[in-house]
C-alpha cells in the first residue's frame, strides 16, 4: 500500500504529512507514492538514510550545503511528462530541451553539496554532465537554454538578416522566407538534439527520482528534528515509551492545554483496553496505528523510545472514520469491517484496531460478540488492541486499564475545558473483568441536568 492510500484511512498520518515541507512538487509526488514496507532490511536502510541526513543537517560546519541541497531542490522541476517523451522518441521543444538541461545542471549542484554532507551514499545521483554538454554548446555554464547558432552554420547570418530587417521594417516578404527557414532548421535541430539525448532516458528518469527522493528525505528529517520524533527498533513486539499523538499534543498545546503521552507495551493476540469516558482509550488506538504507519512508512515515530515489529497491514474499525454512506447502519458498516479482519487474519500478520465493538446493539448481544471476537483473534499471529465498556467477558486475554480520573479531583473547579488536567491517561494491569462505572459521575462533572442524573442513579440502585 502506499502513502497517498494509507492517508485516507488515518486522519493522523493525514496531518503529519501535511505538516511537511516539501520543496518540489515532485518531492511531494515521491512521497505519496512510497510504499507501506514489510521488508525489514528496506526500513533498516531508510532509517539509516534518515539519521544521516538529521546528522548532516544539524552540522554547524556544513550548513552552507545543506542550503545549498534545498536550493537545488527548490527549483527541481516535476519532468515526467517531457522524460516520456524523450523516452518514447517524441521530439522536444525548446521548452522541454530547457527542462532537461536544468534537471542536468541542478542536479550536478545538489551532487556536489550532497558530497560535501557526506550523504553520497544515501543520495546517489547520476553523472548527467554529457547530457548538459550537449544542451551547453557555447560552454555557458548556466541552465539557459535556446536553439544556439554553433548548432548550425546557417543559424548566426540568417538571424542577424532577420534582426536587421525586423529592426528597420524591411520587406515583410523576405522577412517571412528568413522566419520560415529559422524555424525549419530550429525544427530540425530539436528532433537531432531529441534523438541524441534519448539513450539518457533511463539516467535522466533515475535523476529525476533521485531527486525527487532526496526532497522527500530532507522533508523526513526536518520532521523528525522539528518534532523530536525517535528512531524504531524492530523487535517482535510494540514497546512505546511516552507515545504521543502529534495532531492532539499540537492542538492541546495551542490551545494551552496538557497533553500526556503514554507507555504502552504489546504483544501477539488481544489486548483489551478499558476505562472511563473520556479517558482516552480511542485516541491511544489512533496513537498506535498512526504510529505503526510511520515506522513502516520510514518515518521517525512521535515517542521517547519505541520497540515495533512489522506487519502486513493496520487495519482499524474506529466509530467516527465509518463508512455509512452506502446506506448501511453503523453497526452494519462494524461487523463487515470486523468480520473481514477476523477472515484476514487468518493469514496475514496485522495490527488490529478495534474501538469499542458492538456498541450500538444490545448489551446482551453485543457482549457475545466481542467475546467472539477476542476468542478468534487471540490465538491469530496478529496483535490486536480492543477497546470496551463491557465488563465480565470471561476470557484470558491481557487487560489494560486507563487509569482515568485522579484522587482528590472532586474538590477542584471542574468544567469541560479543564477537566482533562485531572484524568490520567497511563495504563495499568488489570485482571479484574470489571470495567470503570464512570458515566454519571463524567455527566455529573460537565454539569448535566442534576435530575436527569439522581433519576438515572435511583435506575441502577433499583
Amino acid at each position: 500500500m502506499k502513502i497517498k492510500e494509507l492517508i485516507k484511512q488515518d486522519a493522523g498520518f493525514q496531518y503529519v504529512i501535511d505538516s511537511m515541507e516539501f520543496m518540489s512538487s515532485a518531492g511531494r509526488r515521491a512521497m505519496l507514492n512510497s510504499e507501506f514496507s514489510t521488508d525489514a532490511d528496506a526500513l533498516e536502510g531508510e532509517w539509516n538514510r534518515l539519521q544521516a541526513t538529521i546528522d548532516a543537517m544539524q552540522n554547524a560546519d556544513t550548513k552552507r550545503s545543506y542550503t545549498d541541497l534545498r536550493h537545488c531542490l527548490m527549483q527541481l522541476h516535476d519532468l515526467q511528462g517531457t522524460l516520456a517523451s524523450l523516452g518514447s522518441h517524441t521530439t522536444l521543444n525548446e521548452v522541454e530541451l530547457f527542462e532537461i538541461k536544468n534537471l542536468s545542471h541542478i542536479s550536478t549542484a545538489a551532487a556536489k553539496a550532497i558530497a560535501e554532507l557526506g550523504l553520497s551514499p544515501a543520495l546517489p545521483l547520476p553523472d548527467t554532465t554529457e547530457v548538459f554538454r550537449l544542451l551547453d554548446p557555447d560552454s555557458t555554464g548556466i541552465a539557459n537554454f535556446y536553439i544556439y547558432d554553433s548548432y548550425d552554420p546557417r543559424l548566426a547570418p540568417l538571424r542577424r538578416e532577420l534582426k536587421a530587417l525586423q529592426e528597420h521594417d524591411g520587406d515583410a516578404g523576405r522577412i517571412g522566407q528568413l522566419l520560415a527557414e529559422q524555424s525549419d532548421i530550429q525544427n530540425r535541430l530539436c528532433t537531432m538534439l531529441s534523438d541524441q539525448l534519448h539513450p539518457w532516458t533511463e539516467r535522466l528518469v533515475k535523476t529525476m527520482e533521485q531527486m525527487a527522493y532526496a526532497d522527500f528525505l530532507l522533508a523526513k528529517a526536518e520532521l523528525a528534528v522539528r518534532w523530536q520524533l525517535t528512531r524504531p527498533h524492530l523487535t517482535e513486539s510494540i514497546h512505546y515509551r511516552s507515545l504521543w499523538n502529534p495532531r492532539l499534543k499540537h492542538r492541546n498545546e495551542e490551545l494551552g492545554l496538557r497533553y500526556q503521552p503514554v507507555d504502552i507495551a504489546l504483544t501477539n493476540g488481544v489486548t483489551l483496553i478499558t476505562g472511563a469516558n473520556m479517558a482516552g482509550k480511542t485516541v491511544l488506538l489512533k496513537s498506535v496505528g498512526t504510529a505503526q504507519a510511520m515506522a513502516q512508512c520510514g518515518f521517525y515515530v512521535p515517542a521517547e523510545s519505541a520497540d515495533t515489529m512489522i506487519f502486513d497491514a493496520v487495519v482499524k474499525s474506529i466509530g467516527d472514520e465509518q463508512d455509512e454512506m452506502n446506506g448501511l447502519s453503523s453497526y452494519a458498516s462494524e461487523i463487515i469491517k470486523i468480520s473481514d479482519i477476523v477472515r484476514r487474519s487468518r493469514e496475514e500478520r496485522m495490527l488490529v484496531l478495534i474501538d469499542e465493538p458492538a456498541r450500538t446493539t444490545n448489551p446482551i448481544e453485543g457482549k457475545a460478540l466481542v467475546q467472539a471476537i477476542i476468542t478468534l483473534m487471540e490465538p491469530a499471529a496478529s496483535t490486536t488492541m480492543i477497546t470496551t465498556h463491557y465488563g465480565q467477558l470471561g476470557n484470558g486475554c491481557r487487560r489494560l486499564r486507563v487509569k482515568g480520573f485522579v484522587e482528590g479531583m472532586e474538590n477542584a473547579p471542574l468544567t469541560p475545558q479543564n477537566i482533562n488536567r485531572f484524568i490520567d491517561y497511563s495504563l495499568t494491569e488489570d485482571q479484574s473483568d470489571n470495567v470503570p462505572h464512570e458515566a454519571l459521575r463524567i455527566a455529573s462533572i460537565l454539569g448535566c441536568d442534576e435530575q436527569l442524573i439522581s433519576l438515572a442513579q435511583e435506575n441502577i440502585n433499583h
